[in-house]
């Protein structure tokens, strides 16, 4: 009696015989290309490492009949915004960068 499966499983071992090396190889190939993307720049060194640049100092007061307000920029960032109401309420700041007021209710 000849069994079919001999010769199917002769070729299935030569099948995987050839194509192990190429899978091999390509999982390498995969491995290099992924690891490109996280490799650092060649030059980044200088685009960290500038020079402090000496910035200029703003005070701007804006006032009209009902309020006063006083802001210290430095360069062109804001630090600070105090709101002074000219009708006896108390003053306020303003969070530059969220724009929140807080008050100080009682100054020691």
């Amino acid at each position: 009696m000849m069994h079919a499966t001999p010769s199917f499983s002769l070729f299935s071992t030569r099948a995987l015989a050839c194509a192990l090396p190429l899978f091999l190889l390509a999982g390498t190939s995969q491995a290099q290309t992924a690891a490109s993307p996280s490799t650092p720049q060649a030059n980044p060194a200088p685009a960290a490492v500038k020079e402090p640049t000496e910035q200029t100092t703003q005070h701007i007061v804006v006032e009209d009949t009902a309020t006063r307000i006083d802001e210290v920029r430095i360069g062109s960032e804001t630090k600070s915004i105090d709101v002074q109401p000219k009708n006896g309420m108390p003053a306020y700041q303003v969070e530059p960068k969220s724009g929140e007021r807080t008050w100080k209710v009682l100054g020691f």
